[in-house]
């Protein structure tokens, strides 16, 4: 009898945790396409959706955290001043040999080399192909590195002008993924060296195959991939731009996984017995910067916080975010350490407004107000958002014309500062408040291409920052990191709208389909249960 009791719950047991499957296409439908598959180019979560299935970097985050964990690096030592990085690399790993690039090259100390001084050396053969590297300049990479070198094949020491708190982890993010170095002066050698962003060659989970604009990118499993070949035999990222056609195609299979559902249509998605929801607190922000650079009156603070208290934030959270969004006054997501919760709010009081704004002399202001075309994951809706703060804003005698572009423009004339004011938002990309703070709010990111919409510039709030920055003292860098919302907060840049709750519908039979803080979408250990 006990024999028989322990044979059925070893059944059981089998029964609820099956072994992952090999094989099968996941077709991954998304609201827009990619930009750019060059992800040290890329600012976007698209375009690092489609980057990153192929390209790996020296560390990663474990999946579904902000925990660091070995990746083209095996290991690292820093040194007792937290100056220099020594990685040693991974050995047998190879660079895909695709029709693109049909040699097989093995991952060197080269690559790496190569990888990151194209976007730090002004010399280097690289450094203006295919245009700036933003994300290196909105992080300060100049300042903060000294030198990258090899000591040998398989070690790279990195040397740093400053301590820099968050080092390791900036190495997790996208636009430090290792290209190769053979292929990209390949394409050097025969004129063809902007294909980098448009043909991918890369050492991770999955090969580039094809990539029809607006419409599709295909990849198949890299069965030679060194960490385990993915279950997955082909992955598809298709362009679907309308969220309720996207929950059509999920119920009836066409696809698999479903990005940023309708928050009002969840519940119905949620019935579907043949769908589960995977939900996670964002760590993001959507926001409203207004643009000192460009509008005169936006410069006088009385202004700015008149913004603030004319737009009626809880309403458009409850119509727009749908319970899917709490309101926030902090450039920080409250998930995030060093989150200030007593920080000045902003109520909703038009009246306050009308008089800030006659006390600046500016009762009949009129300004472009810039809607997203696409759904991301801090906003559900922005032209809903906009035409919500149109109507407050005119309640107090402030006249605005809703603006929108395509994608990738509105992105490129934002970074050129040409708005007025301008709907965007963030996503964490290394579970660190630096990443926010210093990359959105700081001087250095108030430079064309900026990541700093609003051009706001306080020395007070970057020195701060950057402060924090030079200890690894957690309870010193909350501290400071406190201060310094406390100054965004009087100074009022933009108009903080909401953190949101991501959630992604997926067909019951995908099985392992994790959700990352830092807003990646990772297949490589994705498998069908049947």
């Amino acid at each position: 009898m006990r024999k028989l009791l322990i044979m059925t719950l070893l059944f059981v047991t089998t029964l609820m945790y099956a072994a992952p499957k090999y094989g099968g296409t996941l077709v991954f439908g998304r609201s827009a396409d990619s930009i750019s598959l060059d992800p040290s180019h890329a600012t976007d979560g698209e375009s690092f959706y489609g980057s990153t299935q192929v390209y790996d970097t020296l560390v990663q985050f474990k999946l579904g955290t902000t925990e660091i964990e070995p990746a083209l690096a095996t290991s690292w030592d820093i040194s007792e001043d937290g100056l220099t990085y020594i990685f040693h690399l991974r050995k047998d790993v190879y660079f895909h040999s695709t029709k693109f690039f049909k040699k097989k090259v093995q991952f060197t100390a080269n690559d790496v080399l190569f990888s990151l001084n194209r976007q730090f050396k002004e010399d280097h053969p690289f450094f203006k192909v295919g245009g700036s590297y933003k994300y290196w300049g909105f992080m300060d990479m100049s300042k903060i590195v000294k030198s990258i070198e090899k000591t040998d094949l398989y070690t790279v020491k990195i040397t740093l002008n400053k301590k820099e708190a968050p080092f390791l982890a900036n190495m997790a993010m996208d636009f430090a993924s290792i290209l190769s170095k053979d292929y990209a002066f390949s394409l050097l050698k025969d004129g063809k060296e902007n294909r980098l962003s448009r043909y991918p060659v890369g050492t991770g989970p999955f090969v580039f195959q094809k990539w029809v604009k607006d419409d599709k990118i295909i990849y198949f499993a890299n069965k030679d991939y060194w960490n385990g070949k993915p279950y997955l035999k082909k992955l598809i990222l298709k362009v679907i731009p309308n969220a309720s056609v996207r929950a059509a195609e999920l119920k009836v299979g066409s696809i698999h996984v479903m990005d940023f559902p309708n928050p009002e249509e969840i519940a119905k998605l949620d019935a579907d017995k043949n769908i589960k929801l995977i939900k996670q607190e964002g760590l993001n922000v959507g926001y409203l910067a207004m643009n000192i650079h460009k509008v005169p009156a936006f410069k006088d603070v009385r202004v700015r916080r008149a913004i603030n208290y004319a737009i009626n934030k809880e309403a458009i959270v409850d119509a727009i975010y749908a319970g899917f969004g709490k309101v926030t006054d902090s450039p920080l997501p409250p998930t995030m350490w060093g989150y200030n919760k007593n920080i000045k709010h902003y109520e909703y009081n038009p009246e306050k407004a009308k008089k800030l704004l006659a006390e600046a002399g500016y009762s009949d202001l009129k300004f472009d107000l810039w809607a997203m075309p696409v759904v991301r994951p801090y906003m559900p809706n922005a032209r809903k958002v906009a035409e919500a703060m149109q109507a407050d804003l005119a309640k107090v005698g402030v006249t605005t014309k809703i603006v929108s572009y395509d994608w990738g423009t509105y992105l490129d004339k934002g970074r050129k500062l040409e708005h007025d004011a301008v709907l965007l938002g963030w996503t964490g990309d290394n579970g660190d408040p630096d990443n926010f703070l210093s990359v959105l709010l700081s001087e250095h990111a108030a430079t064309i291409p900026v990541s700093n919409r609003a051009a706001w510039k306080n020395r007070e709030f970057s020195d701060l920052v950057a402060k924090a920055k030079t200890t690894t003292d957690i309870a010193e860098r909350t501290r400071l990191y406190e201060e310094a919302q406390v100054i965004f907060a009087d100074q009022a840049p933009w108009v903080t709208i909401a953190n949101s709750i991501v959630v992604e519908a997926v067909r019951s039979n995908v099985m392992n389909f994790k959700l990352s803080p830092m807003g990646k979408r990772v297949f490589e250990k994705v498998w069908f249960d049947k």
